[in-house]
């Protein structure tokens, strides 16, 4: 089992950034209660004006294929896309060499 994750960054329309966190607020907790094989799923504000960001992991890239294909994420999506002043830019981001993967059990610390 591999680790999957990344983080997309994206610009919101002017005037619709409550709508687009209300959405966010959702589109987490359906993730975290309904989404097992999801690591980490959360949604952040950037410094920048009316930029976020979402940081994603999942178990493996299947997890994160599900996710997509998702009947949930279907109805949710079309409304967070249309909060967004162009598109977004995902960044994937790898473990380092020697960290556990999911299920393993914790290094000891020295």
């Amino acid at each position: 089992m591999s680790k999957f994750t990344f983080i997309s960054r994206m610009t919101v329309k002017e005037g619709r950034e409550a709508e687009y966190v209300a959405l966010c607020r959702k589109l987490e907790a359906h993730v975290h209660e309904n989404e097992p094989d999801t690591l980490w799923y959360a949604f952040f504000k950037l410094r920048e004006p009316r930029r976020y960001a979402v940081v994603e992991s999942f178990v493996d890239e299947a997890a994160e294929h599900r996710h997509m294909s998702s009947k949930w994420l279907a109805e949710i999506g079309p409304a967070l896309v249309d909060c967004l002043d162009g598109t977004w830019q995902r960044e994937y981001l790898d473990p380092l060499p020697g960290d556990p993967l999911p299920g393993d059990p914790l290094p000891d610390a020295k």
